[in-house]
């Protein structure tokens, strides 16, 4: 790469908690965290945030009268990047943000829409409080950041191009320090009844595991979660550097069908071998894959994996078995999962691939894998910082 870009800072909310030891202990005990909550009279089904995190919600709500207003995945961003920084911030840092979302807010254009068909009108916050640059400017008025602050969503890979957002901008020194990551709160009823009748989620009321990563189903078994999840990206190594991010790929192909890829994947081939070649490096240990929980979309990402790598292929896993899919924070998500793999040399397995039994003695490189509606595909390759 151009410049080391190092991880200096890493924080995340979601089902598996609000601390790093938590989190990490929900990975070892392997306990998926999927329960049912009704909301506005539906059962919906998901990876919940922990109570933990509902509290720091709270107590957001609490410190600032304009934070009741705005929607759940604006103040899940702010909890995730204020522990990001954890009181860091110096103000003579030209600092960016770029924090996205695949469906915003969700949570409010339901409640806001409900209003408008009831009345025919709407609250004068309607508009301002469900834009998709809601997230990363809310987040810098906590902050006090007032560089850059950009707000997008590439669906499910969302979190992933903000990262490689994030290189651009140190890279340039347009930036000395970067803000990247992904918000989502989707566990609601409109976007629940949207993966129903795309066929994605599990049918039937007895059926609550998400199988990602099972290359036998027959048929789709994601289930959704939400959370945020938030890193601090810094030019070179330093001594607050977590995790070095080694190389980066990216690539998009040929819709076949609005939700899908095609059948080998050729977007992840692409973003692979890209993110190999800016890395120099022929393999890695593990790879994090995106393996939402769907029959094509699992198995497509593990053919375009045997394609690059062969019969010599990494350790594979995923976490979306435990915590869901969380859209456009699932692949920040995953590569919280690999600084934590790196930082304690320990492979995570997932229970529906089981090659735990191939680990070597070190785990020195990671690849996160995520890709979006569209094939619009993401790799990065992190590796120890010391």
């Amino acid at each position: 790469m151009q410049t080391p870009i190092s991880i200096s800072g890493f924080a995340s909310v979601s089902a598996l908690g609000i601390s790093s030891t938590t989190i990490w202990q929900h990975y070892v005990d392997g306990q998926a965290l999927f329960n049912k909550k009704k909301i506005d009279g539906h059962d919906i089904l998901g990876a919940f945030v922990s109570s933990e995190v509902d509290e720091g919600l709270q107590q957001l709500r609490d410190s600032n009268a304009s934070y009741k207003n705005l929607d759940r995945s604006v103040l899940l961003a702010i909890l995730a990047a204020k522990r990001a920084f954890d009181g860091r911030l110096m103000p003579q840092e030209n600092i960016g943000i770029n924090i996205g979302s695949s469906r915003g807010a969700t949570e409010l254009f339901e409640k806001y829409h409900a209003q408008f068909q009831k009345n025919g009108k709407v609250s004068p916050y309607a508009s301002p409080t469900t834009t998709l640059g809601n997230i990363s400017s809310w987040v810098g008025q906590e902050l006090g950041v007032n560089g850059v602050q950009i707000g997008h969503s590439v669906t499910c890979s969302t979190a992933m191009h903000a990262i490689l957002n994030g290189i651009a901008w140190l890279q340039a020194e347009m930036a000395d320090v970067f803000v990247v990551g992904g918000s989502e709160a989707a566990l609601t009823p409109f976007t629940i009844s949207q993966m129903q009748a795309l066929k994605l989620c599990p049918q039937g009321a007895d059926l609550t595991v998400c199988e990602s990563m099972n290359f036998e189903k027959n048929k789709n078994a994601m289930i959704l979660g939400e959370g945020a999840a938030v890193a601090v990206l810094e030019r070179n190594r330093s001594d607050r550097s977590l995790a070095l991010i080694l190389g980066y790929g990216f690539a998009s192909e040929k819709l076949e069908h609005n939700s899908s890829i095609s059948e080998n994947a050729s977007c992840f081939q692409a973003s692979m071998k890209m993110a190999l070649q800016k890395a120099e490096l022929a393999t890695v240990d593990v790879i994090i894959m995106h393996a939402p929980g769907t029959v094509k979309g699992d198995l497509a990402e593990k053919n375009a994996i045997d394609a690059v790598f062969k019969d010599d292929a990494p350790l594979l896993t995923s976490n979306k078995w435990l915590i869901g899919h969380t859209f456009g924070a699932s692949g920040m998500m995953s590569l919280e999962l690999g600084v934590l793999m790196l930082q304690r040399n320990q492979f995570i397995e997932n229970p529906f691939f089981n090659n735990a039994k191939d680990a070597s003695a070190e785990i020195k490189t990671v690849m996160i894998n995520a890709v979006g509606f569209g094939g619009n595909a993401v790799s990065i390759i992190i590796g120890k910082a010391q």
